[in-house]
């Protein structure tokens, strides 16, 4: 005797019933997947962004370069970074994609870095803020 003559199924109703079981577990691994696929590794973006851009000297560094292309050393005289912090930001601001780097081989040698599109697009974010330092922090409106 058979576990379906036990239990009294129907042989096709047990294989549809097999069938809607792997059905199901098939849509609920697609949607765990697209979830975990669009879903940030932290509980808000916020929080990602800040990981990207928000070191003091990242800011300062996107912050002077939103006025144009700029040497290292003219880098290193306006935003007061020692070199060695300077040159650790400017790697750190290419890998991730917000600083272009660019070598002028003719004498004298020159390296100069500019924002690319995605460094640029966070001048709103800037000028937000620079509004927001104006009407809530003391030093600003003194």
């Amino acid at each position: 005797m058979s576990s379906q003559d036990l239990t009294g199924a129907d042989p096709v109703d047990t294989a549809d019933a097999d069938v809607d079981a792997e059905a199901a577990a098939d849509a609920e691994a697609a949607v765990d997947a697209a979830t975990e696929a669009t879903t940030p590794e932290t509980p808000c973006p916020v929080v990602d962004s800040i990981e990207q851009i928000g070191s003091k000297w990242r800011l300062v560094v996107l912050h002077e370069l939103l006025s144009g292309e700029a040497r290292f050393n003219e880098l290193k005289r306006e935003t007061d970074a020692n070199a060695r912090t300077l040159s650790r930001v400017l790697d750190d601001l290419q890998e991730t994609g917000f600083v272009d780097r660019r070598l002028e081989e003719d004498s004298p040698v020159a390296t100069y870095y500019s924002l690319t599109d995605k460094g640029e697009s966070l001048a709103p974010v800037f000028e937000e803020i620079d509004d927001w330092a104006h009407e809530w922090l003391a030093e600003c409106n003194a």
